[in-house]
């Protein structure tokens, strides 16, 4: 075999078609690859090998991808001949506990019936990878709109779309306006009878199937008669690897002190937060979850809860 290439016949179009030709050229035993490799202290078996070969079954993880990358050394063939065909994980990757983030009584009841009164099943077969959630306080103190930016992937089998929910536990809102600003549309909303939870129900642009993920961004304006809130953020039922969240206040809304939430199973952490001249605040989490993040401020003395 010439070094730098694979084989003399036609392009492999798979990681296996590669792997076969590369060890057929080089005239080397599964075996032997096998011993090779548990000399470099890559202890992958023999069963291991024989599936990637096969097609079976390809590398996923850290330490299968190292061996390959000592099976290219081994079979003398470019860096990246066989890696490059691997194409992207067919993995989810460790979803980690499921919980609903609020601990308000009867919260999660309402949720799960405006789950289904969509058309959802509950829980939702998706979780949030990375959330970038923002909200804009206007000059008469009032919420004016949330934003936000999501990457969702599949957890299992089909997904055309997932539900979201607005919640005020305890106040009877109005329901507020769901758009779709990217990666799907509206295609249902619906208010629970308390008027404490409004949800909809957002469409793909496409289907996504385990462990496929999709970009979608949605907005929600707040009506007339929608009650002043003091508080923004954003809850997980599953871990997300980020989680941001972004208060932005109008010049005439500054508030005169700020605190950030974090709710979690293992209790609730208040951190006194200083906006220092600047007209908006944020906090982010890496690998947070189950749990909500969020941001509280208000006018006048701080209050003590």
């Amino acid at each position: 075999m010439t070094e730098g290439t694979i084989s003399s016949g036609a392009e492999p179009a798979s990681f296996a078609e590669a792997l076969r030709a590369a060890i057929q050229a080089r005239g080397i035993t599964l075996a032997r690859l096998h011993d090779r490799l548990a000399d470099r202290g890559n202890a992958v078996s023999m069963a291991t090998l024989s599936y990637w070969r096969s097609g079976a079954r390809r590398p996923e993880g850290v330490q299968s991808l190292a061996a390959i990358a000592d099976i290219e050394q081994l079979l003398d063939v470019p860096q990246g001949a066989l890696l490059g065909r691997l194409g992207p994980t067919m993995r989810t990757g460790p979803l980690g506990p499921t919980a609903f983030p609020f601990e308000v009584e009867t919260l999660e009841d309402r949720v799960r019936e405006t789950f289904v009164a969509m058309g959802g099943p509950y829980p939702d077969p998706t979780r949030e990878l990375m959330i970038h959630a923002v909200t804009d306080i206007g000059p008469d103190r009032q919420v004016l709109r949330r934003t936000t930016r999501l990457l969702v992937q599949a957890t299992s089998g089909v997904v055309a779309a997932t539900p979201f929910v607005e919640m005020s536990p305890g106040e009877p809102m109005p329901a507020p306006e769901f758009e779709a600003i990217g990666g799907g549309r509206v295609s249902k909303t619906y208010s629970h009878s308390s008027d404490e939870v409004h949800g909809f129900l957002f469409e793909f642009d496409r289907p996504i199937e385990a462990p496929e993920s999709t970009l979608i961004e949605w907005s929600v304006r707040y009506p007339d008669g929608f009650a002043i809130t003091d508080e923004a953020g954003y809850g997980v039922a599953l871990q997300a690897r980020e989680l941001l969240v972004w208060t932005r206040f109008d010049a005439e809304a500054v508030p005169d002190w700020c605190e950030e939430v974090e709710e979690t199973p293992e209790g609730v952490v208040v951190t006194r937060r200083e906006l220092d001249g600047a007209r908006s605040v944020h906090a982010v989490r890496r690998n947070f979850g189950p749990g909500a993040l969020s941001m509280r401020w208000g006018y006048g003395e701080r209050r003590s809860d």
